[in-house]
């Protein structure tokens, strides 16, 4: 049995929702969509720049908030996020250039905002980026307690020519792993 599975989470379920909106999303593509679904990231051709793409992708940061609220330390979980949401696009090719995010809870706790985002603004200068604005909601009945939920969008430019989508690995490809 999978880690994910012992957690609760059924990937079976997750690839079923993806074929069921498939099409959905598929029917508002244009010309400038450079990549299909399944990706880290979705490509989308800058207009008036030829060669170039933006690069985006979207991500929360799961069951890590629960550590995080345990822990009473709420700086790492915005770090990682915008770490990990790099990471999305810079295995395309591209260069992050800024982040959005997503910040909810039933009442607003102003401290942990400023904590959130102190950490938030660590991965943007770790990755290179700016945190150009987000959205904070207070959702009394949506989160109880504690809880809050963490989410952020990252936008990056990359060459075209040089996306990196996997179709060129071929046998004797050198696969390199690097600790995180």
């Amino acid at each position: 049995m999978s880690r994910y599975r012992e957690a609760g989470v059924n990937i079976r379920k997750g690839e079923e929702a993806l074929e069921r909106i498939r099409e959905l999303v598929r029917s508002t593509f244009n010309a400038n969509v450079a990549a299909d679904l399944g990706s880290f990231a979705g490509a989308f051709r800058v207009p008036g720049a030829p060669g170039k793409l933006f690069a985006a992708s979207m991500d929360g940061v799961g069951t890590k908030l629960r550590v995080a609220i345990l822990a009473g330390k709420h700086d790492t979980v915005g770090e990682d996020l915008v770490c990990h949401s790099g990471n999305d696009i810079l295995v395309h090719g591209a260069t992050p250039l800024f982040f959005l995010d997503y910040i909810a809870m039933g009442t607003l706790d102003p401290k942990r905002v400023e904590e959130i985002v102190r950490g938030l603004a660590r991965g943007c200068r770790e990755v290179g980026c700016a945190l150009i604005g987000g959205e904070t909601a207070e959702m009394p009945g949506i989160y109880a307690g504690e809880d809050y939920d963490l989410a952020g969008a990252i936008v990056g430019l990359a060459e075209e020519s040089a996306w990196i989508d996997g179709s060129a690995i071929a046998p004797g490809d050198v696969l390199l792993g690097l600790p995180s």
